[in-house]
């Protein structure tokens, strides 16, 4: 159990959280694709175009614990205000940031990178909770993460691996493929 599941167990008595979990193997080195997910400017790069997302903070800040940066973004036409911070960093393994301000009612995202055949396999492990609960989250929320990540993985893909895009086999499951699972509360189903 990674450690952002047992923060979901915590949340659950308060409100219904839910949980995305993609992977994604990458041709590079662990250190050049950690490097790449921990510059903020690249965020902007991996984000589809019909979120008009924009960095606020300034671009050259040095990441670390405690980092907080500011973003504007349109979800379904309708604007928003959303800070992060890092509240873990591990580099080169992980890192997690967490809403401070946005749309979500909680949103902690972490990102891990591990050595897999010559690459990269970088990994989200998303918990959140929406306003407006179940009805919400099955109808706009899980189809939107649902196009997002998807797009991101696409992007990465043209990135990375431009030349070839043939998946690999992980534990059983095709991670070179965008894989999505929807989780409540930490537990499959």
């Amino acid at each position: 159990m990674s450690r952002i599941q047992g923060i979901s167990e915590l949340a659950q008595p308060l409100m219904r959280t839910y949980q995305l979990q993609t992977s994604l193997w990458l041709p590079q080195p662990r250190e050049q694709i950690f490097d790449f997910f921990s510059d903020p400017k690249n965020l902007e790069k991996i984000t589809p175009p019909w979120l008009r997302f924009e960095i606020v903070s300034p671009t050259e800040l040095a990441v670390g614990p405690g980092t907080r940066i500011d973003y504007r973004l349109r979800v379904r036409g309708l604007p928003f205000r959303w800070q992060s911070e890092i509240t873990v960093w591990e580099p080169p393994t992980r890192f997690v940031d967490q809403q401070t301000r946005g749309p979500y009612q909680v949103w902690i995202h972490e990102h891990t990178f591990s050595e897999h055949e010559g690459g990269t396999i970088a990994g989200d492990n998303v918990v959140y909770a929406v306003p407006g609960g179940k009805l919400v989250q099955k109808l706009f929320v899980a189809p939107d993460l649902d196009r997002i990540f998807h797009y991101r993985h696409e992007v990465l893909q043209n990135i990375f691996n431009p030349k070839q895009l043939q998946p690999i086999e992980h534990g059983g499951a095709i991670v070179l493929a965008f894989k999505a699972a929807f989780v409540k509360s930490g537990h499959q189903g």
